[in-house]
């Protein structure tokens, strides 16, 4: 028996995604650990491993296809022994939607004009057909009621609706709007005549999935914010002549601000955590997520274990991590879970933000510029560069009191970078 070959949910948050290519064309021989094809997901494009072995049989949605479903059918797989004749039986069964709404405009358009099938069910009579064949009916504008089902007890099935197609033009049918017209395809236009005019872009499944995230967060837990100045003159000194020392890496301030947040959670093990409704949840490794800008959105890439590394491989991670986001290419574990979250807007000139929490994280330190200051050392006023960090806290896991015992750790480790070497 043919295996079908399902959309796989790539990440606990996908529901649907894009087949974005197919690397193996329909006949090819199939192995264990084959890639068959990539997929965008919501957060990254990922290649997808076949399981089983055996011949490409059937390709049931083409490549550069968006909105597939997740446990939809995308491909039959041919067992060894079986060939095409085994085909017939599955395709019908499973072969996808899309397809076959896409071969109805070419059959209306080509059609000749013939007699109007025989009507199934007189005005006002209840119409059996298929899923399938009212979708088909609906997009192609035909009337149900003329359609004559040559299904069990005449249910209406694909065939008959493609039939009375095929017989001539279709029948306007006022009870089914027409589907509207996807988001990408709307040009500029004006929605009323206070709106300017705009340009709709279709949202990217990442998209709707941080929008979704993001509301969630702000609707269901309760911020509070807390910031503290640190002074950096001390951090860009050092991270200077190390720079100087070697041309194998060259360290930023978020790789000091990352080492600092690992060794502050080891420090203080409670701002480590995040909410569940029997248990809070402290987390025994500082897994530090660092939020990156993607052409499609905020992704959050992971330096795993980031309180044992040190500033140099944290930095090579970082850079690899970054590109690897920027690309689509990360892998789940390189983006699913975390403890604590670092977005830094600093290098845009930002002076200081309050970031929303990333669920179901307990913490996120938003890091803004590092300027000159006017401060006040030893009672007298002096210039220093300052960088303004906001710890925006859930309440439920982290108290006022953890929260800035955490700021104070953070704060004396960036104030005095040769700790962080040791």
């Amino acid at each position: 028996m043919p295996v079908q070959i399902l959309m796989p949910a790539l990440s606990p948050t996908m529901t649907e995604g894009n087949l974005a290519k197919w690397l193996k064309a329909e006949g090819d021989a199939v192995k264990s650990g084959d890639i068959l094809c990539e997929i965008e997901t919501d957060k990254a494009t990922m290649e997808f491993e076949a399981a089983d072995e055996g011949v490409l049989g059937k390709i049931l949605v083409s490549g550069g296809s968006s909105g597939v479903k997740v446990n939809q059918p995308i491909a039959v797989l041919l067992l060894d022994g079986e060939d095409a004749s085994a085909l017939a039986g599955v395709v019908a069964t499973v072969s996808a939607p899309a397809t076959a709404v896409a071969t109805v405009p070419a059959a209306i358009h080509s059609a000749a004009p013939a007699a109007p099938a025989t009507p199934a069910a007189a005005a006002g009579d209840r119409v059996f057909a298929s899923p399938l064949a009212r979708r088909i009916a609906r997009d192609g504008k035909l009337d149900l009621t003329a359609v004559k089902g040559s299904g069990p007890h005449g249910r209406i099935v694909k065939a008959d609706v493609e039939a009375a197609m095929a017989a001539g033009p279709a029948v306007p049918v006022a009870m089914v709007p027409a589907a509207p017209p996807p988001a990408a395809a709307v040009p500029a236009a004006v929605a009323s005549p206070f709106e300017p005019a705009f340009e709709a872009i279709a949202n990217s499944s990442m998209r709707k999935v941080i929008a979704r995230r993001l509301t969630e967060a702000k609707s269901t837990i309760p911020h509070f914010y807390l910031s503290v100045d640190c002074e950096l003159d001390a951090l860009l000194k050092v991270r200077a002549e190390l720079n100087s020392r070697s041309d194998a890496h060259k360290l930023s301030v978020n790789d000091f601000v990352v080492r600092a947040v690992a060794l502050a959670l080891r420090k203080v093990p409670a701002a480590n955590a995040s909410w569940g409704e029997e248990a809070i949840k402290r987390y025994t490794d500082v897994d530090i997520s660092v939020a990156v800008a993607t052409p499609n959105g905020l992704i959050t890439p992971i330096v795993h274990h980031a309180d044992h590394k040190g500033l140099a491989q944290i930095s090579n991670e970082m850079k690899a991590l970054a590109a690897k986001a920027r690309d689509g290419k990360l892998k789940p574990e390189e983006f699913q879970g975390g403890g604590f979250t670092i977005s830094n807007l600093g290098m845009f000139g930002v002076k200081e933000f309050a970031a929303i929490i990333n669920p179901p994280q307990g913490c996120i330190l938003a890091v803004g510029a590092g300027e000159q200051r006017p401060v006040v050392k030893a009672g007298a006023l002096a210039v220093a560069t300052v960088m303004t960090v906001t710890l925006s806290v859930d309440h439920r896991v982290v108290d006022g009191a953890v929260g800035a015992e955490f700021l104070a750790a953070f704060k004396t480790l960036i104030q005095d970078p040769l700790s962080m070497l040791l």
